[in-house]
């Protein structure tokens, strides 16, 4: 009953936000089911996404919201807590699937996307007239668009080899690195980021020595001092981690309380707390990876994320990412083009979407269901460098990008046998 209250008060706080903005005709909204941890040790990673995707809805429903062939509907997010679990975001989908939602979007764990995955191929496969789709904006195991791809799921964030691959450009120009330490989560995703890790430096940079290669438990590790004790010692030169949320930050806090003076190669540097914790001392030694940056060059960017600042001001709500925009774009696109909320409709339409949005590209791959858009590696320094117009949460240091791959280049190959229904 809590959570039936909780979820109303969430949908009633929405519909007061799209009315004050603009008005849909009266009609059902087209309900979207958010499944993340919004309890335990990453709730932190689960509000962030929750504004992402309530500001793109709230933009769409500003513009009057989809028109579907029966009239206009507003975009509506819901919110589903995982509690972290695997077992709990399965019974997530189960209870947005007994609600009446049809889409489903979740990102911030790859154990999880894969157990959705097969939930929903096995879902729609038995009942074919409440098909669901499942929009994925931060899982990255490279599987899941390879051998576990399926027709029911769109990535929309790079896979983790992308990510490494784009890392690597940096990295391997990187002449006095000699020396790296891997570490990552102990989970699909944090195993596939140090397999790759491993490939693409013998591959690019067969003179730099690896001193450490280890997985944690993710999640449960609440005083990294031990492991950043071994970093230190091993004399490595730098870390290299696809570690998220708050064994990323702790981490961190980790390594500057034993004095590691050396860089870190990161997925997620970039946010939720590690720029502060880190201070003067990352200062040209933390590089990150994303899709875009506050600091991306162009007029265009600037008014995008200033209005996303806007929208919220408080400095820990400080996180909002470009790939999620895209994301609720191509999905308002889809539905447009299918004329209705049906998702077997909005599947043949969002399979093909190209979006277009504030100046930044990017079209879904049919075959595999990979988003493909340029991706942009940036190293911290003090704001107002060049460069660093905007900090990160307020901690008066921001992200300089200094390599920006194209989506051609960006692109890899895919091993998915789709099955098309």
């Amino acid at each position: 009953m809590r959570k039936l209250v909780q979820r109303a008060g969430v949908i009633a706080c929405l519909c007061v936000s799209f009315l004050a903005q603009a008005q849909p005709a009266a009609a059902p909204p087209v309900r979207i089911a958010m499944i993340e941890s919004l309890s335990g040790a990453f709730a932190n990673t689960g509000e962030a996404v929750f504004r992402n995707l309530v500001w793109a809805a709230e933009r769409v429903n500003a513009r009057g919201g989809v028109k579907l062939a029966n009239g206009r509907h507003a975009l509506v997010i819901e919110r589903y807590d995982s509690k972290g679990q695997n077992e709990e975001a399965l019974a997530a989908l189960r209870s947005a699937i007994d609600d009446g939602v049809t889409i489903i979007a979740q990102g911030n764990s790859s154990a999880a996307a894969a157990a959705l995955i097969d939930a929903i191929d096995k879902h729609n496969e038995r009942e074919p007239a409440r098909r669901v789709l499942f929009l994925n904006y931060s899982a990255v195991d490279p599987i899941l668009t390879n051998e576990k791809c399926s027709y029911w799921h769109f990535r929309f964030d790079a896979h983790a080899d992308m990510r490494m691959a784009a890392l690597m450009e940096v990295l391997r120009d990187d002449k006095a690195l000699k020396k790296v330490y891997l570490i990552g989560q102990d989970y699909s995703f944090g195993q596939a980021v140090l397999r790759e890790a491993r490939k693409q430096i013998t591959a690019q940079r067969p003179d730099v020595q690896i001193v450490g290669d280890e997985l944690h438990p993710l999640g449960r590790v609440k005083d990294f001092i031990p492991y950043a004790v071994k970093i230190k010692s091993s004399g490595a030169q730098a870390v290299l981690t696809g570690n998220w949320g708050n064994d990323l930050t702790l981490l961190i806090k980790a390594a500057r309380e034993v004095g590691y003076e050396g860089g870190f190669y990161t997925f997620y540097g970039n946010a939720l707390g590690v720029p502060a914790a880190l201070g003067e001392a990352g200062i040209g030694k933390v590089i990150a990876v994303a899709d875009w940056f506050p600091n991306t060059p162009g007029a265009a960017s600037e008014a995008f994320y200033q209005s996303f600042r806007q929208r919220f001001p408080k400095p820990q709500d400080d996180y909002v990412h470009m790939r999620m925009q895209l994301m609720v774009e191509a999905l308002a696109q889809s539905l447009e083009k299918a004329g209705v909320s049906d998702a077997g409709a909005v599947a043949v339409q969002l399979e093909k979407a190209v979006v277009d949005f504030s100046g930044f590209q990017g079209a879904m791959r049919p075959a595999d269901h990979q988003f493909q858009q340029p991706l942009r590696v940036a190293v911290m320094d003090r704001q107002a460098t060049p460069g660093v117009k905007f900090d990160v949460e307020g901690s008066g240091y921001g992200f300089r990008v200094v390599k920006t791959i194209s989506a051609a280049r960006a692109e890899q190959p895919h091993a998915c046998r789709m099955t098309r229904p």
